[in-house]
């Protein structure tokens, strides 16, 4: 690989020693085999804290994350950003990290410039919606996700759905000893003339321990010097909550079946080496565990790599590792089963030291050099194919429009449609919706309109009058760079927005000039607007039609297109709401919070408090449909159209529709004066701002541009017009809104911006 794609600066977020749990064993074990292939990568250790805990780390460790302190995510993500890390490899158990499932997890990698690794220590087959929502998300901010064993990437793929290229097998690492002399291991111990069996771990119920000392009666009758060892401290959750009385279940159960002199209780928690040289004194590793929902043990691929036979149960990682090879498998809590299998192998020389020697073989494809090349080689990659991630910093700017990128994409025709990246792409030309939007927005600056704003709406208003086409009652909407019309007739949704734009023009314009034009142009096209059949044209004339009535109150003309569109609206919504779809269609689309700010607006100006109710329960509904779990907005993604009485997709996310349910979210605290909606507004904003799934900023409030859509692991880097006028035109919402940067700010805070 060429040199300069080789990374040389890891962050690993997990639990770290002197906490006592695997996760911390194996997150200090990877950083040593990483160090030691590439004596030049740093590697920065930031350990996860478990409540009240107090520990001293090794200088390695940089930062501590307390589980459940949002500020420490926060500032670990700073931290990670400012240290120049080129990636962060994360070791993911669901009970490390805090909130549900660990979704405060997100708090930190969603601020991170830097590629992400993930490695699953856990994965299940019937995970709960929150856990189902940790991981896929996961999915779609690392680069890869590493698992250890085969189960784990067929669960990722069948259960989750997950890409089989996003998914890496790596197994869990092994320290490489020597076959030992277990003899003499023995006599370290004071096992000697024994044959030792043995359970490594924190001691809780789900480890089956009952199910061998139940095992013990028939081993000893075979084999009488058979000794059970027991190594390992009781899980410090259990005695904070029971203390001792697990332990002393056993040893009461013991002493009933007359065994107690064959089970030996080791009540420490055993560091790497202390466990290593115990290994090397077993005859029989024993893994009773009772859940088959185990994806990876440690303490079994230690076991393996000391060259020790294994008697498991089937759990998942137990039955890849554990073969007629290396050992021997018995049902779960079977102890009669237990005991046939290991009194079996304790009688049998030949067959013990063949699986003696199959499991030392296995174990040299763990060893923690060749985990290391795997994770380095991935590592690399990830870095050389990662995506642009902007930068970000933990707090917003204050809502301010900017017409530096609205004016990029205008020339003396109008605004043009699309963009590559900044750079305005002339093959597509202009659009008469666009232009729509853009004439809406220079009347929306509020005392930022200038002489520019003002020229820019006599350009715009120019293309929506030469869209009109008088002989066919329609909006023409598609223009070619060389100023010919691409069609007659337009479509639907475009007469609506050009309404909608002749509609705010007479009601908010400065220039009188403008308004006049607006009322004539109006009228013109007023009636042929109740020919109008979809939802969505429909609204948008509607929202003219309410502007057209706040500068010309009574207008019959607006009046009718209020009334028709209002009833249509309503009756669809009655048509089609159903306990679990409170919603206008069997499908959501795109600009979908338009029809209840319409219907909304046509129930206010009809008196009509039944429209007005159903307006806000469908967006109330709409507002849960596009609030994460984590509480970000999340616009319907575009995969989601077409799909009947289905919960939205999430990508890719379209800037219009923050746009949207801002405007529609205004519109409902204008009427109601409920502060939630005031926050649902604020909450679409901060999409723009970095607030959403992938934690990515999506708009530069300095140069007024906004990217065209958020995908499944990056942004859209095109600024495409639509894109950049829903960005100004939602800056202008918010900023009327909040009154002053100051109330913008402190709704905001907390969150990523530019």
């Amino acid at each position: 690989m060429d040199i300069a794609r080789r990374i040389n600066h890891v962050a690993i977020i997990g639990n770290h020693p002197p906490r006592r749990c695997g996760i911390a064993t194996f997150t200090n074990d990877v950083r040593q085999a990483l160090t030691a292939a590439r004596p030049d990568v740093r590697a920065d250790v930031y350990a996860m804290d478990e409540p009240g805990s107090l520990h001293a780390y090794p200088d390695h460790v940089v930062c501590q994350i307390s589980q459940n302190d949002l500020a420490d995510y926060r500032a670990a993500a700073r931290r990670i950003n400012d240290s120049g890390a080129q990636i962060v490899c994360v070791q993911h158990e669901y009970g490390i990290f805090g909130g549900a499932a660990g979704v405060l997890l997100f708090q930190l990698l969603d601020h991170l410039q830097a590629a992400v690794v993930v490695t699953l220590h856990t994965v299940l087959e019937h995970p709960d919606a929150d856990q189902r929502d940790v991981i896929e998300r996961l999915a779609r901010r690392a680069s890869k996700l590493i698992v250890m064993a085969e189960k784990g990437r067929f669960l990722l793929e069948q259960v989750h759905g997950i890409a089989r290229e996003k998914i890496v097998v790596v197994p869990h690492g092994v320290p490489d000893r020597p076959l030992a002399d277990i003899a003499a291991a023995k006599r370290r111990f004071g096992f000697s003339g024994r044959q030792i069996l043995l359970t490594f771990g924190l001691l809780s119920p789900n480890k089956g321990i009952e199910t061998i000392v139940r095992a013990l009666p028939a081993i000893v009758a075979e084999h009488p010097d058979a000794l059970y060892v027991v190594l390992g401290a009781t899980h410090p959750h259990l005695v904070a909550r029971d203390g001792e009385a697990y332990r002393e279940s056993i040893l009461q159960l013991a002493q009933e079946l007359g065994v107690e002199k064959h089970l030996r209780f080791i009540n420490e928690f055993a560091e790497s080496e202390r466990l290593l040289d115990y290994l090397e004194a077993v005859d029989i590793y024993v893994t009773p565990y009772l859940n088959e929902a185990q994806i990876t043990s440690g303490t079994l691929s230690y076991a393996v790599a000391l060259g020790k036979p294994v008697v498991s149960s089937p759990y998942w990682h137990a039955v890849e590792v554990v073969t007629p090879e290396t050992g021997a498998l018995a049902p779960f809590g079977d102890h009669a089963a237990f005991a046939r299998e290991i009194s079996a192998l304790l009688a049998d020389d030949v067959r013990r030291e063949r699986a003696r020697r199959g499991a030392y073989a296995l174990g040299r494809t763990m060893i923690w050099p060749r985990l290391a090349k795997a994770y380095l080689e991935i590592f690399d990659m990830a870095v050389s194919q990662h995506p642009v991630r902007l930068p970000v910093v933990l707090r917003h700017p204050p809502a301010e429009a900017r017409l530096d990128g609205v004016e990029a994409l205008t020339d003396s025709c109008g605004i043009m449609q699309h963009s590559i990246f900044s750079i305005p792409d002339r093959d597509h030309g202009y659009c008469v919706d666009d232009n729509a939007r853009a004439l809406i927005l220079m009347h929306r600056l509020g005392g930022a309109r200038d002489a520019r704003s003002e020229a820019l709406a006599t350009i715009y208003a120019s293309f929506v009058q030469h869209a009109w086409n008088s002989s066919t009652g329609a909006f023409r909407n598609f223009m070619s760079y060389d100023r010919r019309w691409l069609e007659e007739v337009g479509s639907q949704d475009s007469f609506g927005r050009s309404l909608w734009s002749i509609g705010v023009t007479a009601d908010e314009a400065a220039r009188e000039d403008l308004r006049r034009w607006a009322r004539h142009l109006f009228d013109q096209v007023a009636p042929h607007a109740l020919k109008l059949e979809g939802l969505r044209s429909g609204a948008f004339a509607l929202l003219g039609a309410a502007s057209m009535l706040r500068a010309v109150p009574g207008h019959e003309g607006a009046l009718r297109i209020v009334r028709q569109f209002g009833g249509t609206l309503h009756a669809a919504l009655l048509e089609y709401r159903r306990a679990d779809w409170r919603w206008f269609e069997p499908v959501l689309a795109y600009d979908n919070a338009r029809l209840p700010e319409a219907l909304l607006l046509a129930g206010k100006l009809l008196g009509d408090a039944a429209m007005s109710e159903a307006a806000l329960d469908a967006l109330d509904w709409l507002d849960g449909v596009q609030t994460a779990k984590a509480g970000h907005f999340r616009a319907v993604g575009t995969e989601s159209f077409g799909r009947r009485y289905a919960a939205p997709m999430i990508y890719d996310q379209q800037p219009l529709e923050a746009w949207a349910s801002a405007d529609a979210a205004i519109t409902a605290f204008e009427a109601t004066g409920d502060p939630r909606w005031h926050e649902a507004a604020m909450r679409a904003w901060r999409w723009y701002l970095g607030e959403n799934d992938l934690g990515q900023p999506m708009a530069s409030m300095a140069d007024g541009i906004c990217f065209d859509g958020l995908m499944t692991d990056r942004a859209n880097l095109n600024t495409g017009a639509e894109s950049v006028l829903a960005f100004q035109l939602t800056c202008c919402a918010i900023a009327r809104l909040s009154g002053t940067a100051d109330d913008a700010e402190h709704s905001g805070a907390g969150a990523v911006a530019m």
